[in-house]
């Protein structure tokens, strides 16, 4: 089987690193896998695109082409390409309810298949014939390591415990000011907060694994990647109730739920650092691999939707 695999781009035209990772899965498992770039730099880069790629599909043959993100898949679906598998991001369903509409329109007409990362997105969509697929985690990259290694790589206070916000700020949609807030209330002079600001992917593992504790406030999620990264490395975590995060947390111990209240979010954090500082780790990872979410069992469940298609 031969897939291409199509996602925006960065002005570097480099794939996103989630798209990446579940390419590779796949790859790891005997299927052929293209990549194919849009740069997302606006309007004219998108017609621009169409274009371009439908000439790229007349001269390059596949069994499947996976769209990623959905403007990505109207501009892919417009070049004609066929079969279209299409997978959404949290973003794609729940920060524009027009583009739901949109959607609805492509799938309809376009669409092979379509997946989404939960079932609170399916839900949303409200497109009975979805399929719930999260991203699954790479084991050998996000792994318990040892939290002195791990400190040396952040370059973070031996002395003091660590509070990372596992997201980038500047995004409206994480919700810092919430976390802010709350670690401002503690208190706590030996507790420092530290953000997900330009950190390469290949040291993710060594931040969560330097943090006391993980935590995320974000408004909406589909099936957020630094949730099971951190419970796959047993990270204690306080998140608000996104996406498929009660899911995933289950009744798992060091795993805490929050409100969008300032003073509940800053009490589990303080119980999630009592909880590293008497237990050090969670049972997170053995959590993520009951749930079959590792990235090998996510690749074979979508070769099985590419199957599917090709049959239908």
């Amino acid at each position: 089987m031969k897939v291409l695999f199509i996602s925006r781009g960065k002005l570097d035209s480099k794939i996103s690193i989630i798209t990446l990772n579940q390419g590779e899965s796949i790859k790891g498992i005997g299927v052929s896998v293209d990549y194919y770039t849009i740069e997302d730099v606006g309007f004219m880069a998108y017609l621009k695109a169409i274009f371009k790629l439908k000439a790229f599909l007349k001269r390059n043959k596949y069994d499947i082409i996976h769209a990623h993100y959905s403007l990505t898949a109207f501009v892919v679906s417009i070049a004609g390409a066929k079969p279209l598998v299409v997978s959404l991001m949290g973003s794609d369903v729940k920060a524009k309810s027009y583009y739901r509409f949109i959607i609805k329109f492509f799938n309809r007409f376009f669409w092979s298949a379509i997946i989404v990362k939960s079932e609170d997105m399916k839900k949303i969509l409200g497109i009975d014939q979805t399929i719930v697929a999260p991203n699954g985690v790479y084991f050998e990259k996000f792994t318990p390591l040892s939290k002195q290694k791990a400190l040396g790589v952040t370059g973070w206070d031996k002395n003091k415990r660590h509070v990372l916000f596992a997201a980038d700020p500047k995004r409206q949609e994480k919700n810092y000011i919430l976390a802010k807030e709350a670690y401002d209330s503690m208190g706590i002079p030996d507790v420092d907060i530290h953000v997900l600001e330009n950190i390469p992917n290949e040291l993710m593992a060594s931040y969560y694994n330097a943090a006391d504790v993980i935590i995320l406030t974000s408004l909406w999620e589909g099936s957020p990647n630094v949730i099971k990264e951190a419970m796959a490395c047993n990270r204690p975590i306080v998140s608000t109730d996104v996406g498929d995060v009660s899911w995933l947390f289950g009744d798992s111990e060091g795993h805490f739920i929050s409100s969008y209240d300032v003073k509940n979010v800053a009490e589990n954090i303080e119980r999630a650092l009592e909880y590293a500082k008497e237990k050090k780790a969670t049972k997170g990872r053995q959590r993520i691999i009951d749930l079959e979410l590792d990235s090998e069992s996510i690749a074979k469940r979508i070769i099985g939707i590419y199957s599917k298609v090709l049959k239908d």
